[in-house]
């Protein structure tokens, strides 16, 4: 069997979107609490982090993407704003406990 991929310039509707979120959730080999309500994008920004220590304090963990998704997700001045991929996070420099995290964000 062939597949056949095809592009369009229709602009989706939100009863689609709706129907495939719904789909989603009654599968039963996903966890529902992971599953987000998907948004067209309306507009593609990315939020650069400077300054962030790379090592949690007093610790030898690193920071990972879920703890800063955690804190814009619960930063008022990011109410409105959805994260479209987890964070990207780097050593800035070898001897230096300092990180660079880039978010993939849209703002509805």
């Amino acid at each position: 069997m062939d597949c056949e991929h095809q592009q369009t310039n229709e602009v989706a509707v939100i009863l689609v979107l709706n129907i495939i979120e719904k789909y989603i959730k009654n599968v039963d080999d996903i966890d529902t609490n992971e599953v987000m309500s998907p948004r067209l994008s309306q507009s593609k920004i990315y939020l650069k982090i400077l300054g962030i220590p790379y090592y949690i304090k007093d610790t030898n963990l690193s920071i990972i993407s879920d703890i800063i998704e955690r804190v814009i997700q619960t930063t008022y001045i990011f109410n409105n704003t959805v994260l479209v991929s987890h964070s990207r996070i780097i050593k800035a420099f070898f001897k230096l406990n300092m990180a660079v995290i880039w978010v993939n964000i849209w703002d509805s």
